[in-house]
């Protein structure tokens, strides 16, 4: 693949489209085949365009992650155009850093509450682009039986399934759930399987950054938004940025024009589930 693999001449959608039929493919074809160079499609300016719009026509496009920007606070202030060639160019010169998500209780059947992660929507556009390269490859490993999380798959065709083996005598469903299952999951053995199909050191740097990005917990001043440089340039260059160990929290540090401070959890879960606006 190019360094630059590039739009070539077709509309965004059709590339991305064209590309992930040639991925699923040759993953189907060799269950063993493992990819690299996978990166430029990341960072490919027609999946990030496609990414952004999945992001912007989401549900989720009205809620802002740690940096208080929406979709809209994005696209009114920064201008799309501006904001994915920024994020492209962080992305190609390995400098951008995902932020932290925001915490969100929200309810629960039962009246229990349970944790949202909210990423930036940096973040979440950056995360889109990823689905897009790796899904196509690892659908071709799921069983036919699996419905959780995939693509024109939904609970109901689990249900429709259980009604079908229903007409052929069976009488007995098992209904079980993982507890926790996103607080406890195990980042090695998430990135083992990840690394069976992928070699790309660069895609598995970030997707292993995402894991490690850590929860802001709460916040202490409700000040308005950072300014777009300081909040789509400094915090990504400067590792530094925060830092807490495992099941710890700390502090961010503040910038001049940032009066934001919040407390960073930097648990070894992101969160017990992040935002879906990715999807």
């Amino acid at each position: 693949m190019p360094e630059d693999a590039g739009v070539n001449g077709l509309a965004p959608r059709a590339r991305v489209r064209e590309m992930q039929t040639k991925l699923h493919r040759w993953a189907a074809a060799d269950s063993g085949r493992r990819f690299d160079d996978l990166y430029n499609l990341v960072c490919d300016p027609a999946f990030l365009q496609i990414a952004w719009e999945r992001v912007a026509g989401n549900n989720g496009a009205r809620t802002a992650g740690v940096d208080r920007y929406t979709v809209h606070t994005v696209t009114e202030q920064i201008g799309v155009t501006a904001f994915l060639t920024d994020l492209r160019h962080q992305l190609r010169q390995r400098t951008y850093r995902p932020l932290p998500v925001r915490e969100r209780m929200i309810p629960k059947y039962g009246g229990k509450l349970r944790k949202l992660g909210i990423p930036t929507v940096a973040d979440r556009v950056v995360q889109a682009a990823l689905k897009l390269v790796l899904e196509p490859i690892f659908e071709a490993d799921f069983a036919p039986v699996s419905y959780g999380f995939r693509p024109r798959r939904r609970a109901h065709d689990a249900i429709a399934e259980i009604h079908f083996y229903g007409t052929l005598g069976y009488r007995q469903v098992l209904d079980a759930d993982i507890e926790a299952c996103f607080d406890s999951i195990s980042h090695a053995a998430l990135m083992d399987r990840v690394r069976l199909r992928v070699t790309d050191k660069r895609v598995l740097a970030l997707v292993k950054a995402f894991l490690k990005a850590g929860v802001m917990t709460s916040c202490v001043n409700r000040s308005p938004p950072c300014s777009p440089r300081w909040v789509y340039a400094c915090p990504r260059t400067r590792p530094g940025w925060w830092t807490c160990g495992k099941g710890s929290t700390s502090s961010a540090s503040t910038s001049p024009g940032c009066a934001n401070e919040e407390r960073i959890s930097g648990s070894s879960t992101r969160s017990s589930r992040t935002n879906r606006s990715a999807r």
